[in-house]
């Protein structure tokens, strides 16, 4: 027998309705869903289309009969109060259109049943926060003159427990933050952690929006671990996916029997690379749907930055589609005008409601200013991924030594764009999977030059501007691929050449971080300058590294195992130059050769690339060294 929803004042003002429809509503979280209220839960939630809608539960043997809701009005928003529905409590709705029913999982629930079960739960997101004094001094740590330094990883594959168990929030929050804080990190970024009903996915196929995956524990032990971050000096990023969804029933596909969240054309609604859905951003419920849920994670989970997957995906209407496979927007052509709108909206209330955070927009291609501010035409990001240097840096150093000097271009191409944006420079957990190989393991040689190699990269892209992103295994030279199912190799971690790649890491860190001359400038161009970059016959690199005073380091790069000793550069200014850090040092493993005193002071002044002084040094195998100049540069 059905029960009558309550005649409780529902929380959803006639102003919630206005704004949900018209799409400007970013707060809908607070609205939509359930929430516990007095004498019970209070659910809305959005399916126009309907012909009824119910709640089933564990409370009520998940019968539709017993608790139906209320259509309010012409909102397309169904609502009412469920008594018996408490914390804790498993629910769907159940949607009926024609002869079309599903039940679905809550879009706006806050915890999740463990997947294979997929239910939505009722859930309090209270929580006491114990993070002020990150949280009032984090625009400083976010600012594009700082050192940001991300920790690519995934949860459930970092380390694992007994048994191969999943290691919890709470364990994590114990071990994660003082590992990162002695590398030196100054962010984590997470691969999603809405849940998720594949695990193989990596969370990047999402179903709970606004709901931490209960695999790991509950909604405030997830909390617990951002606290426990922040509190050891350590950023948090999510990665965050509105350019698809998955097609799995309880989703939001065909959520009340029509294509209410995505469009019903296949060629614009459906991703041939990934069998899942594509939002309607041109719907205007929708892009408040997606605002509302980046803004969640900020209000409520204190997140410190939003990197969106797959922008690519979302800009171009043939993106992986051939001709005849796609339609042409309204002018003729190729780029999802509506898509591009909702981007441009999702930067603009991000950075007024948080002008102290970073949203990062991992896009492959080169759409032009993805991270200028949009009143310039641009789409807003704070900071997108270079992949085309990651591409150009890996090709390059997985050739043999013998053939570098040919493609010498593949390094130095990059100076033509480098500050066109705000980069992070990304060795993603995308470039050590699907037969892609470990990253020590893409380079060519005996162990020995592997790792000389690794360590190469690790000071090339340390000292190069922009931001940097390492995915989780590379810090320690995990020589396997990474698999989501085990957990990284901490057995092979504690060998000494392995041991020697931690140690590095650690002070590339340390120095980026101490030397404004390395972070400061990262998104200006007067924070770099070539040295030598036109020697492709001996592999050799150099530039120097500015802050805004003056401050001034110089990296030099020997991409051969074959030593360079009294190899010239050309410098400013008078005085020494100091070395502070060689990868071929013996700590790193590598072979002890380099500069081991102050280089070029009290000798004479000999003219070389066009400047008035320079040094000689002794560049190692396959190495790179760091050196810091003893005195202020000389003007002009």
């Amino acid at each position: 027998m059905a029960r009558r929803a309550s005649e409780t004042t529902s929380p959803l003002s006639e102003d919630d309705i206005h704004l949900w429809n018209e799409g400007t509503h970013y707060r809908l979280y607070q609205k939509m869903g359930g929430h516990r209220v007095d004498g019970g839960t209070w659910f809305a939630v959005w399916a126009p289309n309907a012909d009824s809608v119910s709640i089933i539960g564990d409370w009520n043997g998940w019968d539709p009969v017993v608790d139906p809701l209320h259509p309010r009005g012409v909102s397309g928003i169904w609502e009412g109060q469920v008594g018996d529905a408490v914390q804790g409590s498993a629910y769907k709705f159940h949607i009926v259109n024609g002869r079309r029913i599903a039940e679905k999982s809550d879009p706006f629930a806050f915890h999740a049943e463990t997947p294979p079960r997929t239910a939505s739960k009722v859930w309090d997101l209270s929580f006491e926060w114990q993070d002020g004094e990150w949280m009032r001094d984090r625009g400083t740590r976010n600012a594009l003159s700082s050192p940001i330094a991300a920790y690519e990883m995934h949860l459930g594959s970092w380390r694992r427990g007994e048994g191969g168990r999943h290691l919890t929030y709470l364990e994590l929050a114990q071990q994660l933050p003082p590992y990162l804080a002695e590398l030196g990190f100054s962010h984590v970024e997470l691969m999603p952690v809405m849940e998720h009903p594949f695990y193989g996915s990596w969370g990047y196929q999402t179903t709970g929006y606004f709901a931490p995956t209960s695999r790991y524990g509950t909604p405030q032990d997830f909390m617990t671990l951002i606290a426990a971050l922040h509190t050891a000096g350590i950023g948090v990023i999510l990665d965050w996916v509105p350019s698809h969804f998955p097609t799995d029933g309880h989703g939001l596909g065909l959520f009340d029997g029509t294509h209410l969240y995505e469009h019903s054309d296949p060629r614009t609604g459906f991703h041939p690379d990934w069998n899942t859905y594509i939002y309607n951003y041109g719907r205007s419920e929708v892009p408040a749907f997606l605002i509302s849920n980046a803004l969640f994670w900020l209000d409520r989970y204190h997140i410190d930055g939003l990197r969106v997957d797959a922008v690519a995906s979302m800009l171009y209407l043939d993106y992986s589609r051939d001709e005849g496979e796609w339609i042409p927007n309204r002018e003729g052509g190729r780029e999802n005008l509506e898509a591009i709108a909702f981007l441009k909206r999702f930067n603009e209330v991000v950075y007024r409601e948080y002008p102290d955070v970073q949203t990062y927009a991992e896009e492959s291609t080169a759409w032009p200013m993805v991270s200028r501010p949009t009143s310039a035409g641009g789409l807003g990001f704070g900071l997108k991924w270079d992949m085309g240097w990651m591409h150009d840096t890996l090709q390059h150093l997985s050739r043999e030594p013998v053939h570098r000097s040919y493609h010498h271009n593949e390094l130095t191409f990059r100076a033509v764009y480098s500050f066109s944006e705000n980069f992070i420079l990304p060795i993603s957990h995308d470039e050590v999977v699907y037969g892609k190989r470990s990253l020590v393991e893409k380079f060519p040689g005996d162990d020995w030059q592997k790792f000389a190699t690794l360590r190469l990269l690790l000071a090339y892209m340390w000292t190069q501007p922009g931001k940097k992103l390492l995915f989780m295994g590379c810090e320690i030279a995990q020589r396997t691929e990474w698999d989501h199912d085990g957990a990284l190799d901490w057995e092979a971690a504690g060998l000494e050449a392995n041991r020697g790649i931690q140690r590095l890491v650690t002070d590339l860190n340390r120095l980026y971080s101490e030397l404004a001359s390395l972070h400061e400038l990262d998104c200006d161009p007067a924070g770099f300058e070539w040295a030598v970059a036109d020697d492709p016959a001996g592999s050799v690199l150099a530039y120097f590294r500015r802050s805004g005073d003056g401050e001034t380091t110089l990296i030099a790069v020997n991409l051969t195992p074959v030593p360079r000793h009294g190899y010239r550069i050309g410098v400013h200014g008078q005085g020494g130059w100091l070395e502070i850090l060689n990868t071929d040092a013996e700590a790193y493993g590598g072979s002890g050769q380099g500069n081991l005193s102050a280089v070029g002071t009290g000798a004479p002044a000999v003219p070389h690339h066009g400047r008035p002084q320079s040094i000689e040094v002794t560049l190692p195998p396959l190495g790179a060294v760091i050196l810091r100049q003893e005195s202020l540069p000389e003007t002009g």
